[in-house]
Order: C-alpha cells, then structure tokens, then sequence
C-alpha cells in the first residue's frame, strides 16, 4: 500500500456565523486547502465530509455545488466529536488502499448554545435525574471527580489546564477566543458542573478545517513534498464491552484502545510524540486523556501540569492551538481542525506558537457513544 501525505490543510477562524450556511463555511475551508496546495476542485477524485447537525445530510455535495460539481464519489460522515477525523480517516484509507490519488476531507459545523447530551428522543425511564446526569458537563465533572478520588488530583490542577490552553490560544489568530484567563478567574468563573467552571467547558462554535490528502507518487510528480505531512497513522475504535456500572460512561477505555492501535501501527511511542492536540471538550477531559495517551503513568497527570510539561516550551505541549476550550469545538470540525494545527507546526509555519524542532505530532478526538480517532503524523523527509 502507498504512502499517503496531508499536501493542503487550512481552516477558517472559528466564530459565529448566523449569516452562512453549513455547505458556505465548508466550502471556505474546502477552497483554502486547494489553495494551500496550489491544487482545484477539478483535481480531486473524491470527496470525504464529515458534518453531525445537518438533518438534510449530503453536506458534501451541497459544497460541491459551491465549488464545482466534477462528478466524484461523495461521502457524508457522521461520528459524534470524532466525526471530522472519521472523514479524514476514510480519505486517507481510500488513497492508503489505491483507490484513489487525490482526495480532499472536509469538516464542518454550525452550533447553537447550550448543553450537549440532553436525552432527545430517548424512551423509557431516563437517567437525568434519577441517576446523574447525561448532559456532557456532567459526564466529564463525574469522570474528573472519579480521577480526584483514585489520585488526589485537586481543583486548581483541573484549573491550570484552562489556563494554559487560553494562554495558548492569545498566539492563534484562528482561535474563537484568545484572551489570558488567570488561575483565580478560572476557578471563581461560573461553576457548570463541579469541578468544571464556566471556562473549563468547551466553547460552542461555528467552523469548518480541511485537508487535501495525496499518494506519495501524486505528491512526487506535483513538486508536494516540500510541505508535506506524512500520516504514519490512522486509528478509530469504539468501545470493547465491559462488566461495569454503565450509569457513569467509560471516556478513558475508547482512547487507550486507539492509542495503542496508534502507535503500534506507526512503530511509534508516547516518549516520539512532539506535540499534541487533544480533546479537551472538558478541563477534566485533558488531565484524563494524558494518561490515556501513555504519556505519563497514572495518578501523574496533576504532577505534568503543576510542572508546566504539557505547555508550550514543556516537554510535550499539548494543545497549543488553545483546544477546544479555547479554539472552539464545532462538533464536525474538530478532527480536521487538529490535524491543521499540528500539520502547521511540523511545517514549521505555526509562528508565535511554533513548537521548536517539531516532527512527530498526534491529534486525538472521542466521541462519546463510543468513537475514538487518533493520527499521528510526521514531518516529511526532505
């Protein structure tokens, strides 16, 4: 099987956009990563979206009616938080198998406000309120809450991972917000769900990310690998079944179930990765997902953040885009999104924000329900 390279990738500023359709955000991103590449619609042989609010569906073929109609396969995507990367993983295995050269994955999403996870048309008794809480700040609070009993994390720990990735997110002009959070705001901000506040939740956005992915012959004889991204790998999973109390969800089993994949699959480990960015829907979400990536053993996650590992100039930084509790999280966009971002810094073209000597970089994304989708990615030799 051929190799297969991200050539163009690029997303537009996350925000709030009540004045554009769904297929207009998609189609904007879709245009800046054909430009990246110097590459046109009339170039690609298929077409990978991934959108979740859409009820109409066909996403895809709507940006195609904004971009030019060629007559290539389409596929729409939907995964919960992991839809954008399910998109980018179904390109990449459609030009990984030789199916095709050129492919272009899009994300996208428009969102309201509010909570996500409310029980809309679920039947029986329901769990909201006669045991917990199925709204997704509460899921996570629980999960956080459950990491604090097992290992002594505290409140503030949980609290310094906002403050990091907002001050990160002051260095990316495409981040929804970029304003400095101080520790005392964060943890006197508006509590949602103890111990998350207001602004250890993730921020509800319109956006949209794309990327253009070549085989390695494609990339060749187009003069691409100059910028070039490999994936080294591509993983999704879902829950294996488990003897336990269901009422609280398992967020941890899903992810270390595609790290491991991950890295097996790129004969990588957790001590290769440079940087990392991950989902974050939760300030408690991260501290999790740090031990589920293997990058510190259990019980140590307080410990990285106290010690400023996981910020930019820390041994591996993690989430430097600002994440998603700064960034944005538009449910559809959001796998790509992190692609783009640590495509930009194994380019060396992330500026103010620029991870030093970059090579190797993993995104990751779950989608409670279950899916889980990882990438690592890697800077392609000269």
């Amino acid at each position: 099987m051929t190799d297969a390279y991200v050539v163009g990738v690029d997303m537009i500023k996350f925000g709030r956009f009540p004045e554009k359709s769904v297929p207009q955000l998609g189609s904007e991103a879709a245009l800046m990563a054909l430009d990246d590449c110097g590459l046109k619609i009339q170039d690609i042989d298929a077409l990978y979206c991934g959108n979740l609010g859409q009820s109409s569906g066909m996403v895809g073929q709507r940006i195609l009616q904004q971009i030019g109609q060629t007559g290539i396969p389409v596929v729409n995507c939907a995964n919960a938080c992991a839809t954008g990367a399910t998109a980018f993983r179904e390109a990449w295995t459609s030009v990984k198998a030789g199916l095709y050269d050129l492919v272009l994955a899009v994300g996208v999403e428009q969102m309201g406000k509010g909570l996500l996870g409310s029980a809309g048309g679920a039947t029986g008794i329901p769990k909201e309120g006669l045991l917990g809480s199925g709204t997704m700040p509460t899921v996570f609070a629980e999960a956080g809450m459950e990491h604090a009993r097992k290992y002594g994390t505290t409140f503030e720990q949980f609290a310094k991972v906002s403050v990091k990735n907002h001050h990160h997110s002051t260095m990316n002009p495409k981040a929804m917000y970029q304003i400095e959070t101080p520790l005392e705001t964060v943890m006197n901000a508006e509590m949602i769900s103890y111990p998350n506040t207001k602004l250890m939740c993730s921020v509800n956005v319109d956006g949209s990310a794309a990327a253009v992915i070549a085989s390695e012959r494609k990339a060749r004889e187009l003069g691409l690998m100059g910028r070039a991204v490999k994936v080294r790998a591509s993983v999704l999973t879902s829950d294996p079944w488990q003897e336990r109390d269901l009422v609280m969800p398992d967020v941890n089993t899903c992810t270390r179930k595609a790290a491991a994949a991950a890295y097996e699959m790129a004969g990588l480990g957790p001590d290769d990765v440079d940087l990392i960015e991950l989902h974050d829907c939760f300030a408690t979400a991260e501290i999790l997902h740090y031990e589920n990536l293997g990058i510190c053993g259990d019980g140590e996650a307080g410990r990285m953040v106290d010690d400023g590992e996981v910020a930019l100039g820390g041994r591996i930084p993690v989430n430097v885009s600002g994440g998603l509790l700064s960034k944005g999280h538009p449910l559809g966009a959001t796998g790509i999104a992190n692609i783009y971002e640590v495509s930009t810094h194994l380019r060396g073209e992330a500026g103010q924000r620029q991870v030093e000597n970059a090579r190797i970089g993993l995104t990751h994304v779950i989608g409670l329900g279950s899916a889980c989708g990882i990438h690592i990615l890697e800077k392609a030799a000269a």
